[in-house]
């Protein structure tokens, strides 16, 4: 079997690990991958960028590609899953409709207002006083989002007056995200302790996948600016049997439900961003149409089920029939960023030590990697995710921190505290 992973994050690499680990795989092409992706057994990177449409069908085409994985969320929001579904091959994804949920944060909301799900309080706005005067009435802290795809960044927590009346001017004037901004959402600052929850979904039917903890803030203790993740742990002590049954009552099931009922049923992965607040009550704070990054790593570190056929068991809806097996340890990932980040992206630096850190219980997935003259240089953003498996949140906590040590790349920058809410007495 041929199966083709479009992406070149560390969700990717860890996509293309594992399905390369399927029996019944043969070859795995990353479209286009990184450096980690070129290096793993079976697998092939192509030169081919993941909004390449055209050309990511026609090589499908050709080569025989019996299963195409998306990993990142821009070719799913553009509709990449209906073109491939249109020519017949088999795309593991949701289509255009239903990426909206990640694609306009407006239409998230409105969404979960039509279908009772539970949210923070929010207006969309594309006009500056308007919405300056709306985020006066919720109170400090406010959350302020731009409407459309802002690679994992766009969304500020303002602490003062003064910060929201800037976000909002300069997410609305263009100058923050684009087109992106153009339209924004401002909401209530939720308060409780932050989970994601991920599922394969086939229409209303699901299979969970592990829960975990991701840390948005670039800085130690949650603070600084938001990125796209700096690290995560699996299983997540907040996700408790009580809460997961709640989760999947109020919040998956009417998510796919309601998709149904609208003639847009829901195939791939859906991720939930939760806020379990101190009564054990679940509120969205985002839906993805993907995989999480870096979230997606030290989950598929404890899959000991094979992710191909769970995919295959999707695709021909019968999730029902599929038993889906983790191993019992829990498993971390710490994200090591270039210079910079999240505002800046410095490139070329040489990363050295990466040969000394691969063990049975560690695994390094590569994000913005390259290689060049003999070298693994950096490629800007969150460079690698350095995932670990351990008896408990705290064995693999150090295992990570173990591995990190030996790594060395210039401004290298990581948070030292990734997993430390997992080991907090509850």
């Amino acid at each position: 079997m041929r199966i083709l992973v479009i992406g070149g994050g560390g969700r990717e690499h860890a996509l293309a690990w594992k399905a390369a680990q399927s029996a019944q795989v043969d070859k795995v092409f990353v479209a286009p991958g990184n450096a980690g992706t070129a290096a793993e057994p079976k697998c092939e990177n192509l030169a081919i960028k993941a909004d390449d449409t055209g050309a990511l069908l026609g090589f499908a085409r050709r080569e025989g590609i019996e299963l195409t994985i998306v990993g990142p969320e821009a070719p799913l929001v553009a509709g990449i899953a209906d073109d491939f579904g249109n020519a017949g091959l088999a795309c593991f994804g949701p289509g255009r409709d239903c990426a909206r949920l990640e694609g306009s944060k407006a239409f998230t909301k409105a969404f979960c207002a039509r279908h009772n799900i539970p949210t923070a309080a929010w207006q969309s706005f594309s006009e500056a006083a308007a919405a300056r005067e709306y985020a006066r009435t919720l109170g400090l802290p406010v959350v302020i989002k731009a409407d459309g795809l802002a690679a994992g960044k766009g969304v500020v927590i303002a602490a003062s007056r003064e910060e929201a009346d800037e976000t909002i001017e300069s997410m609305l004037s263009g100058d923050a995200f684009g087109a992106a901004g153009s339209e924004i959402v401002i909401e209530e600052f939720l308060t409780g302790e932050e989970a994601s929850f991920m599922v394969v979904a086939a229409g209303e039917h699901f299979v969970p996948l592990a829960g975990s903890q991701d840390h948005k803030r670039i800085g130690d203790g949650d603070t600084g600016p938001n990125t796209g993740g700096m690290g995560a742990y699996s299983p997540a002590p907040v996700i408790t049997g009580a809460a997961r049954e709640r989760i999947e009552r109020e919040i998956i099931r009417p998510t796919l439900s309601g998709l149904a009922a609208e003639g847009t049923p829901y195939t791939g992965f859906l991720y939930a961003g939760l806020m379990i607040g101190e009564d054990g009550a679940p509120r969205l704070i985002e839906y993805n149409c993907r995989l999480g990054d870096p979230e997606t790593q030290p989950i598929l570190m404890r899959l000991d089920s094979d992710l191909v056929a769970l995919i295959q068991a999707a695709l021909a809806g019968k999730l029902d029939a599929l038993e889906v097996n983790w191993n019992p340890r829990a498993a971390l990932g710490v994200v090591l960023a270039c210079a910079g980040y999240p505002t800046g992206s410095h490139k070329g630096d040489i990363i050295r030590g990466l040969e000394y850190t691969s063990t049975n219980n560690v695994k390094v997935f590569h994000a913005g990697t390259a290689a060049q003259d003999g070298d693994i240089v950096t490629a800007g953003g969150r460079v690698l995710c350095v995932t670990a498996l351990g008896d408990d949140i705290g064995s693999a906590q150090a295992s990570a921190y173990e591995a990190i040590e030996k790594i060395r790349f210039d401004g290298m920058q990581f948070r030292r505290d990734i997993g430390s809410k997992g080991l907090s007495p509850r």
